[in-house]
């Protein structure tokens, strides 16, 4: 698939060790109970310097995810060998993106303990990080029928609707895992899912 990735920078910016300190406070004892003060603390710098940045959590909150996720879909989707997505590739680079999301322990620790902030990027409004998604899967659709590899329809449509399905798989995937399905069954069909989906 069409690959985020940037060129990384030589060395880390200020902002993004403020992100780390607030990744570190948010593992340590959750969303609730970090504060830019004490993400300053961490940080090793005065509070109004993450207030200069962030005026609330809620703002730095987004921007952490926004790299936390962007970075885990551009290290799952990215293809170094220049071949154009099929159904295959593009149902791999999904399940890779799903598992490692489902891994991530700054998602696992926000789903543990403050599940609520994922609910208005499900019930209500996108987020930065899922838009990151439909960009990526646009261009491998969008590449994939120019080669005759996916077939034909709205791109834009076809990667939402993915999403959506995408969407249970992170989610929910642990409530239909028991003795009779194994998670890597689920998986397993959410591959033959997104094929069939692309499939010409």
């Amino acid at each position: 698939m069409t690959s985020l990735r940037h060129k990384p920078e030589p060395d880390r910016s200020p902002r993004d060790a403020y992100l780390d300190a607030a990744r570190a406070c948010i593992l340590d004892v959750g969303w609730r109970r970090t504060t830019l003060t004490e993400v300053a603390r961490r940080a090793g710098v005065s509070r109004m310097t993450i207030y200069r940045t962030w005026a609330d959590m809620p703002r730095l909150l987004a921007d952490l995810m926004t790299r936390e996720w962007g970075e885990l879909v551009a290290e799952t989707t990215s293809a170094d060998d220049g071949t154009v997505p099929g159904p295959e590739q593009v149902a791999d680079a999904l399940v890779r993106a799903v598992k490692a999301l489902r891994d991530n322990e700054l998602f696992v620790r926000i789903v543990e303990l403050d599940p609520e902030l994922i609910l208005p990027y499900l019930l209500s409004r996108r987020g930065r990080s899922q838009d990151l998604v439909l960009e990526v899967l646009v261009a491998a659709i969008l590449a994939g029928q120019d080669a005759g590899s996916v077939r034909a329809g709205d791109a834009q449509t076809i990667a939402r609707t993915l999403l959506l399905a995408v969407h249970g798989f992170v989610l929910s995937a642990q409530t239909m895992v028991d003795d009779a399905v194994t998670e890597q069954a689920l998986e397993a069909e959410l591959h033959r899912l997104v094929v069939e989906v692309l499939a010409p």
